[in-house]
């Protein structure tokens, strides 16, 4: 989020597109009425009428897959009818930046395009640069080759007609949305909005935020109170999890994972250092190098030195696809032979789970971490199944629940809360640190016995957190993630103005010379000399226009920012385009009449007109053109993998770029024996793989059981009745489920064909008190060119009465 919860109150629109907040992120709406209260307008886009559509004042459906299209449609409209916030996007965007005059775009590619390797050699997009190195710009945004006039002419083929054709969302409803929505790029207007798994979950998914962070930037809406773009994470510390490196290409911080080819700690840093000839880019990643040394000392402590790169060598090296879906693939292929299912429930939750359950087949042994004995723990014994015949050994270790132990939890609003121990845990549950503790420890003595490949980087870590209770301190962990001074630091007399050992301040303070350690950078004035900042609990507003943004409760990374890129809610000046909500203001008063920012913990104390608002891009804007992304600099309307119709926007029928496997369980239903247009979603009474939820008499007598959603059109069609059992196919596997014939689906008219959709919970499985078949028997193998998370969200099945 680049907001936060609270925040959304003060938005004058909120448009809800991937997501049913109001079922599946309760708390979130209650600032969603908060605002709706003071007049704001919801708008919610979803293929079905969900509890959210109920409460908003506008709703459209659109067909599962088809948002770039939606949100292409409304950068069109906002151009064609000048509705931008013409100062914000001259200011902060890359709008006015040159291309290189080599880049073009032609029937659904960009230039670069390998089919062979679906892949993009990105050369020519980059920016024209001046002979300082420095890009060039048209600050009128009237020259071609400029990224305004760029993007004009890319979404200009995004007419409301075709979008609606694409879609299936009629075209009145359309301009109704673009209408509304638009009409907040006036300075004095602010809209947000709110996405989940929606959005995410398609081969395309990195594509749609783009394109929504986009029409932020166009409107103006990034950095203001009561605007953003705002994730709903689907778990109460997804964004702790990411922060602190669950991913495969990612150190803590979001710093990258070494490759093979970065050999040395020096070419490393020089690969991932961004540079920037411009005296008003703060280019903060320059200071990389000083977050990625305080880690490597945070880790293996005094043996980290400056003559063994401090440890760089002992770091694993990146050499391949590592992400969820890749990682099942090498399973079923006999690649991996030891897993550990930690927290999860992939026999569920997992894309293509019948892959996913024969992959657990093939391997030596699992390790399963979780509260329960779930699908995952007890595969060998699932129905169809000969336990005889599968070699696996199985360990189930018992791990205690959220308020069984200590420590913090970060929500989607990047706020770090920490959390106190309510209850011991049951029986022989123990605290995920404290089964990581002893499984390290072991690990260790095992190296220092008898050694092994790269033994170092086991036996080298600085790892010493068990207290004399035999408990894990995970005080001493968070204050590790914070950073501290590893030596006295002097000043330029000789006197020390930090003793070895204290905690440094927060990640200004951390150097690449070895004088610091931080785990995660980011976190760096979390648990400072001050205490510990998360575990704060004044619920006072300090804000001067009282926008909610309570400072002093818990602690938000980076340095307690609750609104990121706030600056740019300002003009060159650093007068607020929208006075009576401002998140940050200069005031030339504070200092001494020096001047300073006061609100919100600025993007930098600089005065305005010193560095530009985007500090962490190296050209200091905030990027229209995005030449990272592996799948094009704007985002373009693609087709799912399945889909029951042809692209009508350009011959490219998919995303060229996506991440696609080939094993003799990766099969492609076809829409002629698959015509209708399947989705999955959550509900309010089941949680994730239903762990925790099956199992519980009261909330399985509220959702007693798997069910289809279907439109009355379609239950028509095949003769269901609402409450019959029906079978759903896709091409790789079956659900069985009760019909719930409803309203809230409606067929969809796709260039002139009707397209039917329906829609499945995934949270049910063979374990527990209340079992089901899950709705991941269906879903595809494919993955976001991005990211790699799979397309959950749109493939085609067929439905028939059992």
């Amino acid at each position: 989020m680049t907001n936060h919860w609270i925040d959304i109150k003060n938005a004058d629109t909120i448009l809800i597109m991937g997501s049913n907040a109001a079922e599946n992120h309760p708390i979130s709406f209650k600032w969603v009425e908060a605002a709706m209260e003071k007049g704001a307008t919801l708008i919610s886009v979803d293929p079905r009428f969900t509890r959210t559509s109920a409460r908003a004042d506008i709703y459209a459906p659109l067909r599962s897959g088809t948002d770039i299209a939606f949100l292409g449609g409304m950068i069109k409209y906002i151009l064609d009818n000048n509705l931008q916030h013409e100062e914000y996007v001259r200011l902060h965007t890359n709008a006015p930046f040159l291309i290189d005059t080599g880049f073009n775009f032609s029937d659904g590619l960009f230039i670069g395009y390998d089919e062979a390797k679906r892949k993009y050699d990105k050369s020519t997009w980059k920016y024209q640069v001046d002979d300082k190195g420095i890009p060039k710009m048209d600050p009128t945004m009237q020259d071609p080759r400029s990224v305004f006039q760029l993007m004009k002419k890319f979404y200009s083929r995004y007419d409301v007609d075709l979008v609606s054709s694409i879609t299936g969302t009629p075209k009145e409803q359309l301009l109704e949305i673009y209408k509304t929505y638009a009409a907040s790029g006036a300075p004095d207007k602010v809209a947000t909005i709110m996405y989940a798994m929606g959005w995410t979950q398609h081969t395309y998914g990195t594509q749609i935020i783009r394109a929504a962070a986009m029409i932020q930037l166009l409107l103006g809406n990034i950095g203001r109170a009561g605007g953003g773009v705002n994730a709903l994470r689907g778990e109460s510390n997804v964004q702790g999890s990411t922060d602190h490196c669950l991913l495969f290409h990612i150190l803590p911080g979001y710093l990258k994972t070494p490759k093979a080819s970065d050999e040395t700690l020096a070419k490393y840093l020089e690969h991932y250092t961004p540079k920037s000839n411009d005296p008003k880019s703060a280019n903060w990643w320059q200071h990389y190098p000083k977050y990625m040394v305080s880690l490597l000392k945070a880790w293996y402590g005094d043996n980290a030195t400056a003559e063994n790169d401090f440890g760089y060598d002992w770091l694993p090296k990146n050499s391949g696809n590592y992400s969820w879906l890749s990682l099942f693939e090498a399973m079923y292929a006999g690649d991996i032979k030891g897993f550990f299912a930690w927290g999860q429930n992939p026999a569920v939750g997992g894309a293509n789970a019948n892959l996913v359950r024969k992959a657990l087949d093939k391997l030596d042994w699992m390790v399963a971490v979780n509260l329960w004995e779930l699908e995952t723990a007890q595969f060998w014994k699932r129905p169809g199944t000969n336990p005889a015949d599968i070699q696996t050994e199985v360990f189930l270790l018992p791990a205690a629940i959220s308020f069984e132990k200590e420590g913090s939890i970060t929500n989607s609003g990047r706020w770090g809360q920490w959390r106190w121990k309510a209850q011991e845990p049951l029986g022989n549950s123990k605290p995920d640190s404290w089964i990581i503790d002893k499984l390290m420890l072991a690990l260790r003595d095992l190296y220092n016995a008898e050694g092994g490949p790269n033994a170092d980087a086991i036996t080298k870590l600085d790892w010493d957190y068990t207290t004399t209770d035999n408990e894990l301190d995970v005080h001493k962990v968070a204050r590790e993630i914070n950073g501290f001074y590893t030596r006295d630091i002097l000043d330029d007399k000789g006197n020390v103005i930090h003793k070895k050992g204290e905690l440094v301040k927060n990640f200004v303070g951390l150097k690449d010379d070895g004088s610091t350690t931080s785990a995660n950078w980011l976190y760096s004035g979390s648990y400072n000399e001050a205490g510990n900042m998360m575990a704060r609990r004044d619920n006072t507003d300090k804000h001067p226009a009282g926008i909610g943004l309570y400072t002093n409760w818990s602690w938000a990374w980076p340095v307690n920012r609750r609104i990121i890129y706030n600056r740019a809610s300002c003009d060159d000046k650093g007068v607020p385009f929208d006075p009576k909500r401002f998140s940050v203001r200069w005031n030339p008063a504070l200092k001494g009449g020096k001047g300073g920012w006061e609100g919100d913990v600025p993007d930098g104390g600089w005065p305005p007109d010193a560095k530009y608002a985007f500090i962490m891009k190296p050209e200091g804007h905030a990027r229209l053109f995005g030449a990272g992304r592996a799948d094009g600099p704007f985002p373009e309307h693609y087709e799912p993998w399945e889909s029951p119709v042809e692209n009508l926007l350009s011959k490219t029928q998919m995303d060229p770029a996506f991440k696609i496997w080939d094993s003799d369980m990766d099969t492609k239903g076809t829409a002629e024996e698959f015509p209708i247009v399947g989705t999955t979603y959550r509900l309010s009474e089941m949680w994730q793989s239903g762990a925790m939820t099956r199992s519980n008499p009261w909330l399985n007598e509220m959702q007693p059981g798997m069910f289809v959603e279907i439109s009355e059109e379609l239950a028509s069609e095949k003769g269901i009745a609402n409450g019959d059992t029906v079978i759903v196919k896709s091409a790789r596997g079956k659900v069985e489920g009760t019909a719930m014939v409803t309203k809230r689906f409606k067929p969809f008219t796709v260039n002139g064909k009707t397209i039917h959709q329906i829609g499945l919970p995934w949270h049910w499985g063979f374990a527990g008190l209340n079992t089901g078949n899950s709705a991941n028997l269906l879903t595809p193998p494919v993955g976001d060119a991005n990211t790699m998370i799979p397309e959950t969200k749109a493939f085609i099945c067929n439905v028939e009465k059992a």
